[in-house]
């Protein structure tokens, strides 16, 4: 029996433009991997992340099916979710929002969840059904997306106003060009129907980011053009894209909450040959048809949260590895760094030379949470923009920014039995949680299953002996995919292949453990289903994916 059948399309989430676009970008079959983590439902982490929100972005059509993009805000508490595969909106369109037209029961609709302050998304579609005081909408795919390119601000609320002038035109305006081109956030919506019936039709709300001036527009304000980076892959915009060339894009003023809504005809370079920015897969062409600029649209505002900047200076710089460095970073003003759970992540601001404004990154804590010092576990990736100034620009006595420890991948703080699983790279946060379980918690029972290559890109091998022989109660299973000569068996490793969900589910640690996952989405979507068919609930599997970052 083939142990990964190909999905026939009633059971592959991603629809036929989705499935070119990944076809055009050489990305494999990424329905095999990704589909497990695109749901029909909510799980409760996006629920209480939707419901936290003070506003949404919304995709849809409007009365001629053309999609536009908007903002849609409201007071504390008006996001709510009845159960997951509901979610319940107290707060209706303004009149003259692009979208109103088509904003009705049954009409298809692409959600954005964002909070630019910590920089989560959580991303959904469904359809419409009218409410006494606003919408509901009825979840047909829901999925998260990882947090590159999304600039950090704070919001707050300026005194309700009335709505501002509206103006329309068919092309960009001076000043209008002039404010895409500082701009480094926008958002994107397209659609996309075969049948009405699979999950996967309707609209696609999604967010874009990169340094100010990463979207040009021409002269005559007809035309603009921006670049598509690496991302989760699943092409979601460029599918649809592929499909149905109409898009919709708003830019917002985050300072005056005006909205500048844009409706154009894209077309995709799937292999740019004079991108001036190295970073760029593919671009993308607008070609505008229509501009909406509505002022005041919102009482929201936003600023640059810079406040929680801090410097850090480089105290120590160790190569693990011949892909992986680690720093040790140390405040430069002396006082003690701010706390973190173990598994969370830190947020860094580098000054790359060449580079158009800050390089954001967000890297896992791989030390004691004890620690005077922060320790920053880097694998250096192809085309890596941070990483490889972090492994070749940055040296010991250097200083970076850095703003809070964040992050919801964390240890439970209970007395359940846990499984730290991790390949590659993904052992990262594990160690740090290994750390806090065993300073803090001696008695809790445990295991750390750790997957890579061979002893050579086998990193914190004698860190992680030395903590397990501390720990009675905590066990150590590493597995070697391809192990070399020189690497002894029950020495180096416990065991030749890969990771599976059969050897978690042999521990013998029980359905009621906490299963903590890290590592590339294939290795995480095969592991957590399996685990599940095996009889462990999904609020037990902990998971957290990587990629190339850059």
């Amino acid at each position: 029996m083939d142990a990964n059948p190909v999905m026939s399309p009633a059971e592959n989430p991603f629809h036929a433009g989705e499935r070119e676009a990944q076809r055009r970008a050489e990305v494999g079959d990424v329905a095999s991997w990704a589909g497990s983590f695109i749901r029909d439902h909510m799980p409760d982490q996006h629920r209480d992340f939707f419901a936290a929100l003070p506003f949404l972005v919304l995709a849809g059509g409007d009365g001629e099916g053309w999609p536009w993009v908007t903002i849609l805000e409201g007071p504390a508490g008006f996001v709510r979710s009845p159960d997951p595969r509901r979610l319940s909106v107290a707060a209706t369109l303004h009149p003259n929002d692009p979208l109103a037209a088509g904003f009705f029961p049954g009409s298809r609709i692409g959600i954005l969840g964002i909070e630019l302050a910590t920089r989560r998304r959580n991303r959904l579609n469904g359809l419409i059904r009218a409410v006494d005081d606003g919408f509901e909408i009825e979840v047909q795919q829901s999925f998260g997306n990882c947090p590159q390119y999304i600039h950090e601000r704070a919001w707050h609320r300026a005194e309700p106003a009335r709505a501002g002038t509206v103006r329309i035109s068919q092309r960009l305006e001076p000043d209008q060009q002039a404010r895409i081109a500082a701009a480094d956030t926008f958002f994107i919506g397209s659609g996309h129907s075969a049948d009405g019936e699979r999950s996967s039709d309707g609209y696609d709300a999604s967010h874009r980011g990169g340094p100010p001036g990463f979207v040009h527009v021409a002269a005559d304000g007809a035309r603009l053009w921006f670049p598509d980076y690496a991302g989760n892959n699943y092409f979601n915009t460029l599918g649809n894209l592929v499909q149905d060339p109409r898009v919709g894009l708003l830019f917002v003023d985050f300072a005056t909450g005006g909205l500048l809504h844009i409706a154009g005809r894209a077309r995709v370079d799937w292999a740019p040959k004079d991108a001036d920015d190295p970073n760029a897969l593919r671009m993308i062409e607008v070609v505008v048809e229509k501009v909406i600029a509505r002022q005041a649209a919102l009482a929201l505002r936003w600023s640059e949260d810079n406040a929680d900047l801090r410097r850090l200076k480089v105290t120590d710089k160790v190569t693990e590895s011949e892909l992986i460095t680690s720093l040790h970073l140390a405040p430069l003003d002396g006082k003690a760094l701010a706390p973190f759970k173990p598994g969370q992540h830190l947020p860094v601001e580098l000054q790359v030379p060449g580079q158009r404004g800050r390089v954001s990154r967000t890297y896992s804590l791989s030390g004691s949470p004890r620690a005077p010092t922060y320790r920053l576990s880097v694998k250096r990736e192809d085309r890596g923009v941070a990483s490889s100034f972090l492994h070749v620009g940055i040296q010991v006595g250097n200083t970076i920014e850095a703003r809070p420890p964040a992050g919801d991948f964390t240890l439970p703080d209970d007395e359940a039995a846990f499984v730290l699983v991790s390949a590659g790279i993904g052992v990262t946060p594990m160690l740090s949680m290994l750390y806090a379980a065993v300073n803090d918690q001696p008695a809790r029972r445990g295991w750390f299953i750790h997957g890579t290559r061979d002893g050579k890109s086998h990193i914190f091998r004698a860190e992680v002996n030395a903590l397990i022989a501390a720990a009675p109660n905590i066990r150590r299973k590493v597995f070697y995919s391809r192990p070399a000569a020189a690497d002894v068996r029950g020495k180096d490793f416990d065991a030749e292949g890969r990771i599976t969900a059969d050897d978690l589910l042999a521990l013998g640690a029980g359905a009621d453990a906490h299963y903590m996952l890290c590592g590339p989405a294939r290795f995480l979507a095969d592991i957590r289903a399996g685990l599940e068919a095996g009889g462990v609930s999904p609020d037990r599997i902990h998971f957290e994916t990587f990629g190339p970052s850059g």
